[in-house]
């Protein structure tokens, strides 16, 4: 198991890592010295060189940013909530209710993608429905503009269209304050909202598991003390899902920025890059554009965020143990 790890998953991330730092189009072998080597002039130009590389790679991570504060939250609740349904022992067809809200997770990404899409078209079913109730709905994968400069715009602070003031003249990577927190776009909000649709069952089921998992002693002893079901989820069953939690947002950490096939499928990026992600961007530089060098960068830039999510989720998830004063 070990030897197969090691030639299938740890020696193609040693390749990559190579890889990233060649100008290598795709064409020869790049362990030969036919491809030229740049050393981290693809790192830097994703950081510190103005230019397209930048732009673009700071506006992927600003939608792959949203993206994640956004998914991994809800999912995580709405998983839980689902969890806490089903698990109820009074409540009838338990085992239909668990298959369906567990059906969309085991469907194929691309025909859930492909559903959407025709969903939300702009004469699709979604934007028919709002207009039974006099809403006019937004023309879903067309505007680029960011949900909250909408909400802002409607409220008379700003002007969307034509931002002004510090927010549009100061700059990070390229983009504006007024880009990053212009929030996601409405293509992005379709995409979160499919996969919160589809991770939710996956999720649910770990939690479900865990829940059952809970002594029933614990629960009753509760009951008995007269604690309300608000107070028995908040002192007993959060407590007792904690490792659970953990795993769950990190699975979810990890999911959220590697989001590919979506936006493939959906928007390839558009409109005006707003779904562009990480991910897509280094399949786009790599096989589209035949800068494998650069694709690789993005790829390990994307390896270190994901990793240093995961320990920072991980410090503010830990068990804390009161410690205990020393007598002298």
């Amino acid at each position: 198991m070990v030897i197969i790890l090691g030639l299938f998953f740890v020696l193609p991330i040693f390749m990559a890592l190579w890889v990233s730092l060649l100008h290598w189009d795709g064409q020869s072998n790049p362990f030969n010295g036919q491809a030229k080597f740049v050393g981290l002039d693809n790192y830097r130009s994703l950081f510190t060189q103005d230019g397209l590389d930048r732009t673009l790679f700071a506006t992927s991570l600003r939608n792959n940013a949203y993206y994640v504060l956004l998914t991994v939250p809800i999912q995580t609740v709405l998983a839980l909530v689902l969890a806490l349904i089903v698990n109820q022992r009074i409540l009838r067809a338990r085992g239909a209710l668990r298959t369906a809200f567990f059906f969309p997770s085991v469907t194929s990404s691309i025909a859930v993608s492909t559903v959407f899409l025709f969903l939300f078209q702009g004469s699709g079913a979604v934007n028919t429905a709002l207009s039974w109730i006099g809403v006019k709905g937004p023309s879903w994968f067309n505007d680029p503009r960011g949900v909250l400069s909408l909400l802002l715009g409607a409220l008379g602070i700003v002007d969307p269209d034509h931002p002004s003031g510090f927010l549009a003249d100061h700059h990070v990577m390229g983009l504006s304050f007024f880009d990053w927190l212009s929030g996601p776009s409405v293509a992005m909000c379709v995409i979160i909202m499919l996969a919160v649709w589809t991770t939710s069952g996956t999720f649910m089921l770990i939690f479900l598991a865990a829940l059952q998992g809970i002594p029933r002693e614990l629960e009753e002893a509760a009951a008995i003390e007269g604690v309300g079901r608000l107070q028995m989820l908040r002192h007993v069953i959060l407590p007792a899902l904690r490792p659970v939690i953990f795993l769950v947002v990190t699975l979810g950490l990890i999911g959220t920025w590697q989001v590919f096939d979506q936006v493939y499928v959906m928007s390839g990026g558009a409109p005006g890059n707003t779904t562009l992600t990480p991910a897509y961007l280094s399949y786009s530089d790599a096989f589209d554009d035949a800068n494998f060098g650069q694709g690789a960068a993005i790829a390990f830039v994307l390896l270190i965020i994901i990793l240093a999510f995961t320990v920072a989720q991980r410090f503010l998830l830990r068990e804390r143990t009161p410690r205990t004063r020393r007598n002298r």
